[in-house]
């Protein structure tokens, strides 16, 4: 019986062993046999399915259950998939790494669970042979639920995935082909992972030829029969959020989201949110316009690379101004990682050259030589603000290498089971900004604030007219 949510999940040992080329190159091989495929990322990363998205031409989305309760999760995931001839979910580091390093909690191996996924291990063979068949044997068995049914052998040649073959598919799973070592499956990286998919020269070219190699080499029909087979998937009766039910009807709040080679990093699941809570979200370059678009009421500045573009941003004085006035004139801002530095009086870029920024923040951003605050947080309000209260909280992420004379102190940011805090976001009645990425469905009454603000902020500025 065909699945109601044919599914698959792709995942591996460890990072690094090429699941993001994998993925991509199998929904570039489903592309070429006409079916119609959606693409999700396990855990906070914003730059794989920024990969999956340049194959698919449509958003995927984070399937992360340290951010949500595994039934939502699954919700998200249904939403996302509906109406899919195939989905494809691509893990996030080792199988069951998951919080802290030490537990399955937010692990692909809790998504594959959750969404009740059937797994394809990722292989990295290069350096091993019979080994990798202890190394399957050892995964099967940590979990008696491991859902893994199969495996890609990776960086191998054709004789010996041929040899190996055998003794993987004595564990009871099945081997679904191999990938020689070969330029098609390797991508740059650099600090916060893979270059973005604009910066790969020739990405389009490489997919189709890593399709192509992979029509040869795996058994792509058999891959397709697993998804197909993967069951039914049970989903829960969630309630109408208010702030979605009080936005039925009204006017469409236009809200400014900066967008372009500095700023791209955004949780879709997000974007979704405020848009069904009422915002129509007008795109913007902070790089290349002059001005905001006429008549926003509100400013989105998401993550990016910024530190990259500093001299670009900071010789756009125009829209430094832009931004100043929006924040003297109390537009509602939501800001986090690169939008948050770009808000800063000042940034200093790795090779030490200081620019001068929007000015919203007193302070400056700088290098640092490690990852700073790095990993799940819950960050709770330690006074009441213009989006978020005292005592309530929402859960995000941290992964940056600047860091900030003043981080601001209206919010405690928690490691997840963990003692360590630090103090972090800068908030008034119209503004949250700070290094956290922050996954709004985790606490929708923020953006739902967010969003009621920015419809003040309309109707104030119509009175002013």
């Amino acid at each position: 019986m065909k699945s109601d949510f044919p599914r698959l999940m792709l995942a591996a040992p460890k990072s690094g062993s090429g699941k993001t080329m994998m993925t991509c190159g199998l929904l570039t091989a489903f592309l070429r046999r006409n079916l119609s495929c959606r693409s999700f990322k396990c855990g906070p990363d914003y730059i794989d399915p920024m990969f999956h998205k340049y194959v698919l031409g449509i958003d995927g989305g984070n399937l992360d259950t340290f951010f949500l309760e595994k039934e939502k999760v699954r919700n998200i995931f249904a939403n996302g998939a509906k109406e899919a001839g195939i989905s494809v979910i691509e893990g996030v580091m080792g199988y069951y790494d998951g919080v802290g390093g030490n537990s399955i909690w937010a692990s692909s191996y809790e998504v594959a669970c959750g969404v009740e996924a059937p797994v394809v291990l990722v292989l990295d063979c290069k350096g091993a042979s019979l080994s990798m068949a202890a190394v399957v044997k050892g995964f099967l068995e940590y979990k008696k639920d491991s859902h893994i049914c199969g495996v890609i052998l990776n960086r191998t040649s054709k004789v010996m995935a041929e040899r190996l073959k055998p003794a993987i598919e004595d564990l009871g799973i099945r081997v679904y082909g191999y990938l020689p070592e070969c330029e098609e499956g390797c991508l740059e990286s650099r600090h916060l992972g893979l270059v973005l998919p604009e910066e790969a020269k020739g990405l389009k070219e490489q997919l189709d030829r890593l399709a192509l190699k992979l029509e040869d080499t795996l058994d792509l029909d058999g891959l397709i029969e697993l998804a197909e087979g993967a069951g039914t998937l049970p989903l829960i009766q969630e309630g109408t959020n208010e702030s979605i039910s009080k936005s039925v009807g009204r006017i469409r709040v236009p809200v400014g989201i900066a967008k372009d080679e500095a700023f791209c990093f955004y949780y879709q699941e997000n974007i979704k949110l405020l848009e069904e809570m009422g915002a129509e979200l007008i795109p913007f370059s902070p790089i290349h316009d002059k001005s905001l678009p006429k008549g926003i009421c509100g400013l989105l500045l998401g993550g990016g690379y910024p530190e990259l573009y500093a001299g670009e941003l900071s010789g756009n004085q125009s829209m430094l101004r832009e931004i100043q006035r929006a924040s003297e004139s109390s537009m509602p801002i939501l800001a986090e990682c690169g939008g948050f530095m770009y808000l800063h009086q000042e940034m200093e870029t790795r090779d030490h050259q200081v620019y001068p920024m929007a000015g919203v923040i007193h302070g400056k951003v700088f290098p640092t030589e490690r990852l700073m605050r790095f990993g799940y947080i819950e960050a709770f309000s330690k006074e009441n603000t213009g989006f978020i209260k005292t005592g309530e909280s929402i859960r995000g992420h941290e992964f940056h290498y600047w860091d900030s004379t003043d981080n601001g102190n209206h919010m405690e940011a928690k490691k997840p089971g963990q003692k360590k805090s630090w103090d972090c976001i800068h908030a008034g009645r119209n503004l949250l900004a700070g290094f956290p990425h922050f996954y709004y469905p985790s606490n929708p009454v923020l953006p739902g604030r967010f969003v009621e603000a920015c419809e003040e902020f309309r109707v104030i500025s119509s009175k002013g007219e």
